[in-house]
């Protein structure tokens, strides 16, 4: 699978940690950025995952600010983009199985470097199930985009 990962400043150390560890367990990394501690800004970072994921240059992105929060709320302004902020690995498998999200987003000042590696792995593991109930949820949720849209 090949994956985008980008952050911003407050993000910039653990993308630095993990873009070595998702390549260690054998998926394609794409870093989209930020390369430096400069004071950038979130919504900057999210459209570049997110255009790599509308574009279908990759499967999956991961974005990585100070809390989670900011690139999350900008990454799902994005049409098709599912953004997850999980700061546990049950909601990282279950975002996917069950909402087909296609982002994942965390906090480098909320959870430790360890976490997020778990999350990171248990994320990029998990699969939409298909399942019935799922997809009918999941196609409201995709009739709510295409009716903002308009």
């Amino acid at each position: 699978m090949k994956i985008i990962i980008a952050s911003d400043h407050g993000g910039f150390q653990y993308k630095q940690l993990l873009v070595p560890f998702i390549q260690e367990k054998g998926y394609e990394v794409i870093d989209g950025g930020v390369f430096n501690e400069q004071p950038s800004d979130y919504p900057d970072c999210a459209a570049v995952v997110a255009k790599a994921i509308i574009d279908k240059e990759v499967e999956r992105g991961i974005l990585i600010c100070g809390s989670g929060v900011g690139v999350c709320v900008a990454a799902n302004k994005f049409r098709g983009i599912r953004s997850g902020l999980c700061h546990d690995t049950y909601s990282a498998h279950q975002c996917v199985e069950h909402d087909d999200v296609n982002v994942l987003c965390i906090g480098q000042r909320v959870i430790g470097i360890e976490l997020a590696r778990e999350i990171i792995t248990t994320f990029l593991a998990a699969r939409f199930t298909n399942e019935e109930r799922h997809l009918r949820r999941l196609n409201k949720v995709l009739a709510i985009e295409d009716n903002n849209m308009k």
